[in-house]
């Protein structure tokens, strides 16, 4: 075990290889400016220990950036609150959380009541930028996988809003989004009219 701390250190030091000696030699290799064996593992465990630190650390981070956002309707409230601020930033801000929210139907149907199908379409509407738009297509897209939704977005005006958005010739995406709408709402048996 010694022999290992011993070349890990040195790997993870970038040092000249130390020719580790048994217990009795260890005083005169000391002396000639090598660090004592002890050392040697006592700073091997030390950097381990930091390594290992930071592995974890990482993980929760990872584990808490997936898990925290899915809390509580207080989330959903405050993302459908930030779609009626004026500055588009904070715009695609809440359209981009509700479209992480909406991951099965009880929460897209929370979302609806909330007042966000027809926020998010005022948003596309309104929007004077690509970027505003492609996140508010995103949105809606994923809210309209309830067909209940689809209703309360169809009651909002989304058809009509859809076909009204000018194409994008810089961003392919909005056009994609667009047409995955369109044919969203004509499975549902909702005229373009």
């Amino acid at each position: 075990m010694r022999i290992l701390a011993a070349q890990l250190t040195s790997h993870l030091c970038r040092r000249r290889p130390v020719n580790v000696r048994s217990r009795q030699h260890s005083s005169s290799s000391y002396e000639r400016g090598f660090p004592d064996e002890r050392e040697m593992e006592e700073e091997a465990e030390r950097k381990i220990g930091w390594l290992f630190k930071l592995i974890f650390a990482g993980t929760a981070t990872i584990i808490g950036y997936n898990i925290f956002p899915y809390l509580g309707d207080n989330l959903i409230q405050q993302s459908v609150s930030l779609l009626n601020v004026k500055d588009p930033l904070f715009k695609r801000m809440g359209a981009s959380r509700l479209a992480r929210f909406a991951t099965d139907d009880e929460r897209r149907m929370k979302i609806v009541e909330m007042g966000g199908a027809k926020q998010l379409v005022e948003m596309l509407e309104a929007a004077k930028d690509d970027a505003t738009r492609k996140e508010a297509l995103n949105a809606i897209i994923a809210i309209a996988r309830s067909d209940e939704a689809v209703g309360a977005l169809h009651s909002a005006g989304a058809i009509s809003v859809i076909t009204a958005t000018p194409q994008s010739t810089a961003d392919a995406e909005i056009e994609k989004f667009k047409a995955k709408l369109l044919k969203r709402f004509k499975d549902m048996k909702y005229d373009q009219n």
